[in-house]
C-alpha cells in the first residue's frame, strides 16, 4: 500500500499550484466522446389515458401523436443487451404538463411484483422510470419512478462523488401517477406539471431525457438510451430532447401552513427537586413559502419552521464508535436545490441546524452559472442553560454562500464559504472546489478548504486547511477510486460532517480496486474481486491507522454472495484515549460474508455476518483499550404477505469479550416496522424497536434496555398536503427512588414508561 506524504504548512502554497495544472490537463481532454441520441416530443391536445393505448396499443389519434420511444438495452445483468421484456414509452406534452405512457410488456404477467405502498417505499416492487435534465448540462436531473399501481417516488440525480451525488430523495415533488396491471404486462401513467420542474426561461427548449425499466425476479436494469456501466456518469448517455416550446411554469408560488399539537408526559431528570414526570401541552403555527423567478430562481422562506420528525430514523449501530455516525436530512426547508450545497468535503450538513425559528434560502441557475445561499438561525445552543450562562438565550446566526460555473461537457468549478457565530465566537469556512470528466472512463475532483475559528468563550483564534484530491475509473471490467486527503490539527467545520478520513489532523490516502468478470453460459451473471486500502497519519507523519482486505462477490438473478476479509493497524494517541501515556498501537482483523435475495415476490432478505477481532474503546474504567473477539450480525427482511401490508424487519446484534472470556457488552437492536395501506393516500404505520445494551465487566457501558411504540395515521395528498395523527411511547430501565430526602434515577431491571405522547400534524399546499 503506498504510503502518502504529509505536506508542511511551508509546502502548502504547492497544492494550488498543482490543482491548477491538473485542472487544464483535465479541460484539455474533457470532450465527451458518448453519442448524441435525440427525439423531438410533440405538443397534444388533451391530457393521454389509459383509454388511448387499449390492449396496449396506440389506439387513439392523441395516442399516435405522441413520440415513441422503444429498444430498451441491458444495464444489468448483461450489459450492452437487448432487454429481456418489450417496454414502448409515448411522450407529449402541453401547456402545463410533462406527459408519459408506459407500456411494460411481459412474457409472465402473473410474475409482475406490484404492492400498495406508501410513497417512496416502493423497492422490491417493478419499476418504470423518467429521468430529465431541464438544464442539458449533464450535471443534475430530476427523477420519477412509479410501480405497476402507481405508487412514486421522485429524486434527485447528481453527478459526482459527494454526500449529494447520485439518487437524492429530499426531493418532494407534486406530479401524478396511475398504474394498471393487464393480461401483457402493465401500463403506467405519468404527468409532470411544469410549475414542479426548474428550466432556462427561453421560447425553445432543450432538455435530456432517459427512460428505465427494473425487473426484481431477474435482477434486470435496462433503458433508453443504453446506460453502460463501460462509461463514466449517468446524464452524458441521455438523449436529447427538442420540440418543447413557449412554456413556462409561470407564477410559481407556494404557501405551505402547517399546525402541530400533541400531548406529552415525559420524565425531566433535572426537574427542581429531582427526577419528575411533567405533562405538558404544546400547539405550534408556521408556513414555508416558496416562489418561483424567471423559471429557475428558488426563494423559500420559513417561519417558525416545520421541522417536527414524523418519520424516523433507520436504526444504526453506535455502540463503540469512535466516530459520528450520520444521519439523513429530510426536513422540508432544505429541500429545493440541496446538491447546489454540496461537496466532496461535506461542509453543508444541515442536520447541525437544530432549532431555527426563521430563515431564507435563495438558489437557482442562470447559464452557466449556479448558486445558492441560506441566511438562518438556531436557537438549540442557547436553550436548556443555566441563568448565569452566557450563552443562555443565545442565537447561532449562520450565513451559507455557494456559487459554481459549469465547463465544457460535464466539469464544473465552484466555491462555498459558510459563517456560524454564536456569543463572541464564529466558524468561517471558504472552498474552492472542481469536477473534471477526463474521457469516457476517468475523472477527478479536487477541492482545497480553509477555515477560522474563535472559541465562544473567547481564547486563541485558529486557522486551519484541508487538501482533497481524488481520481476515479469506471469501467466494465476496471473500477478504480484513489482518494487523498490532508486536514490539519486546527481544521475546524461546525456546519460540516467529517468522516474518519477528513478528520483534522489526517493525512492519507485510500484506495478501492474492483474487477468485474462476465461469464457466458451459466447462471451466474457476474463475480468480483475487490482490494480496498487505507493508510492514514498525522500532519506531522506519524501513523494513525491502515486498512487492507480483498473481497470476493457473486451476482446470480436473484441473489448476491460476498465475502470479504480485512486487517486493521490502529494507533491512539494520548489525545485520542485519556490515560495513554504514550502512542499504542493495536492490530485486529475480521471476516465477513453476506448474503441478497430476493427470489420469492412476498419475501427478500439482506443479512450478513461479521467475525474476527476488534477495539474495545469503552474499556472498564481504569483500563486502556484492547483488541477483543468481536461479532456482528445484520438481518434485513422485506415481508409483504399480501399486496396493502409491508413488514421491514431489521435485527442487530454485536457481541464483544476479552481474550479471556470476560463479557464487554452485547448489543441488540431489533425493529418492526409495518405499514397497511388502505388506499394511495390513507395509510397506518406501526413501529416496535427493542434496543439493549447488555454490559460486561470489561467496559464502562451501563446497562442500557429502551423499548419504543410508534403508530401514526396518515393521509397524503401529495407530499406537501398530509394530515398526521399519532402516538408515542417509549419504555426504559430505570427507577426513582428516594436517597436521603432527595429524588434519584438509578438503573433497574425492569422496563418502566419514560415518556409518551399524542400529536396530530396537518400541512396544506397552496399553489398559484
Amino acid at each position: 500500500m503506498p504510503k502518502s506524504v504529509a505536506l508542511s504548512p511551508a509546502q502548502a502554497p504547492f497544492f494550488p499550484k498543482l490543482l491548477h495544472v491538473l485542472a487544464a490537463f483535465c479541460l484539455m481532454f474533457s470532450a465527451a466522446t458518448t453519442a448524441q441520441v435525440g427525439i423531438n416530443v410533440n405538443r397534444i391536445s388533451a391530457e393521454p389515458t389509459f383509454d388511448d393505448f387499449d390492449a396496449m396499443s396506440p389506439s387513439t389519434a392523441l395516442a399516435r401523436s405522441m413520440t415513441k420511444v422503444e429498444n430498451f438495452t441491458q444495464r444489468l445483468p448483461d450489459d450492452g443487451d437487448p432487454a429481456s421484456q418489450r417496454t414502448e414509452v409515448y411522450i407529449g406534452y402541453d401547456q402545463e404538463q410533462l406527459h408519459a405512457i408506459f407500456l411494460a410488456f411481459d412474457e409472465n404477467p402473473n410474475q409482475i411484483r406490484a404492492n400498495l405502498s406508501s410513497r417512496e417505499n416502493i423497492a422490491g416492487d417493478d419499476i418504470v422510470e423518467m429521468v430529465i435534465d431541464t438544464f442539458n448540462d449533464q450535471r443534475a436531473a430530476f427523477a420519477f419512478r412509479s410501480t405497476p399501481l402507481g405508487m412514486q417516488w421522485d429524486a434527485r440525480w447528481t453527478e459526482g462523488a459527494s454526500m449529494r451525488a447520485g439518487f437524492d430523495t429530499t426531493l418532494e415533488a407534486v406530479w401524478e401517477s396511475d398504474g394498471k396491471v393487464t393480461d401483457q404486462g402493465y401500463m403506467v401513467k405519468m404527468a409532470i406539471p411544469l410549475r414542479s420542474l426548474r428550466f432556462l426561461d427561453r421560447p425553445e427548449q432543450l432538455w435530456r431525457i432517459q427512460f428505465g425499466r427494473i425487473i426484481p425476479r431477474l435482477s434486470e436494469e435496462s433503458y433508453w438510451p443504453p446506460y453502460l456501466i463501460d462509461i463514466e456518469g449517468r446524464l452524458n448517455q441521455t438523449a436529447l430532447l427538442n420540440g418543447i416550446s413557449n412554456v413556462s411554469p409561470g407564477n410559481n408560488s407556494q404557501i405551505i401552513p402547517f399546525l402541530f399539537a400533541r400531548e406529552v408526559d415525559s420524565l425531566k431528570p433535572d426537574a427542581v427537586g429531582g427526577p419528575a414526570f411533567r405533562r405538558a401541552s404544546e400547539q405550534d403555527v408556521g408556513v414555508d413559502a416558496k416562489f418561483i423567478f424567471n423559471d429557475s430562481m428558488v426563494l423559500d422562506i420559513t417561519l417558525n419552521p416545520d421541522f417536527s420528525q414524523v418519520e424516523s430514523d433507520q436504526p444504526q449501530v453506535t455502540v463503540n464508535e469512535r466516530f459520528e455516525v450520520q444521519f439523513p436530512e429530510r426536513r422540508p426547508f432544505f429541500v429545493e436545490n440541496a446538491d447546489f450545497f454540496a461537496t466532496d468535503s461535506n461542509l453543508v450538513f444541515t442536520r447541525r441546524i437544530v432549532d431555527p425559528d426563521g430563515g431564507v434560502r435563495f438558489t437557482g441557475k442562470s447559464g452557466d452559472y449556479g448558486f445558492g445561499t441560506i441566511l438562518i438561525n438556531d436557537i438549540a445552543p442557547g436553550l436548556n442553560r443555566k441563568e448565569n450562562d452566557p450563552l443562555n438565550g443565545e442565537k447561532a446566526t449562520i450565513a451559507i454562500l455557494r456559487g459554481f460555473k459549469d465547463i465544457s461537457t460535464q466539469d464544473r468549478v465552484g466555491f462555498l464559504v459558510t459563517d456560524r457565530e454564536l456569543g463572541d465566537g464564529y466558524n468561517r469556512v471558504a472552498s474552492l472546489d472542481g469536477r473534471f470528466r477526463i474521457n469516457n472512463n476517468w475523472l477527478t475532483q479536487m477541492q482545497v478548504v480553509a477555515t477560522e475559528s474563535e472559541p465562544v468563550n473567547g481564547g486563541e483564534k485558529t486557522t486551519g486547511y484541508q487538501r482533497n484530491i481524488q481520481v476515479n475509473r469506471v469501467g466494465r471490467t476496471v473500477q478504480n477510486h484513489t482518494h487523498y486527503i490532508a486536514t490539519s490539527k486546527d481544521f475546524r467545520t461546525e456546519l460540516g460532517f467529517q468522516n474518519r478520513f477528513f478528520k483534522a489532523d489526517t493525512d492519507g490516502l485510500h484506495q478501492r480496486v474492483a474487477f468485474n468478470f462476465f461469464p457466458e453460459g451459466t447462471a451466474l451473471n457476474s463475480w468480483n474481486t475487490t482490494i480496498f486500502g487505507v493508510y492514514l497519519e498525522d500532519i506531522e507523519g506519524t501513523k494513525l491507522f491502515s486498512q487492507l482486505g480483498p473481497s470476493l462477490g457473486f451476482n446470480y438473478d436473484t441473489t448476491s454472495i460476498s465475502a470479504g476479509y480485512t486487517e486493521y493497524d490502529e494507533i491512539l494517541r494520548p489525545q485520542d484515549f485519556f490515560g495513554l501515556a504514550s502512542n499504542r498501537s493495536y492490530n485486529y482483523e475480521d471476516w465477513t460474508v453476506s448474503i441478497k435475495n430476493n427470489t420469492l415476490n412476498s419475501l427478500e432478505f439482506d443479512a450478513s455476518y461479521r467475525s474476527g477481532t476488534s477495539l474495545n474503546v469503552v474499556p472498564a474504567r481504569g483500563t486502556m483499550p484492547s483488541v477483543v473477539n468481536s461479532s456482528r450480525v445484520s438481518i434485513d427482511a422485506l415481508w409483504r404477505p399480501i399486496n396493502r401490508l409491508r413488514v421491514l424487519n431489521t435485527f442487530l446484534n454485536t457481541e464483544l469479550e476479552t481474550k479471556s472470556g470476560a463479557q464487554v457488552f452485547t448489543n441488540r437492536i431489533a425493529r418492526s416496522n409495518w405499514n397497511y395501506q388502505f388506499t394511495k393516500e390513507w395509510s397506518l404505520r406501526f413501529i416496535a424497536q427493542y434496543d439493549e445494551t447488555d454490559a460486561g465487566p470489561a467496559t464502562r457501558l451501563i446497562d442500557d434496555e429502551n423499548l419504543n411504540f410508534d403508530l401514526l395515521l396518515r393521509y397524503v395528498i401529495n407530499p406537501w398536503s398530509a394530515l398526521f395523527i399519532g402516538y408515542n411511547t417509549n419504555q426504559s430501565n430505570f427507577d426513582i427512588v428516594d436517597m436521603e430526602g432527595e429524588r434519584e434515577l438509578v438503573i433497574a431491571n425492569d422496563l418502566r414508561k419514560d415518556g409518551e405522547q399524542f400529536f396530530v400534524k396537518f400541512s396544506y399546499l397552496f399553489q398559484r
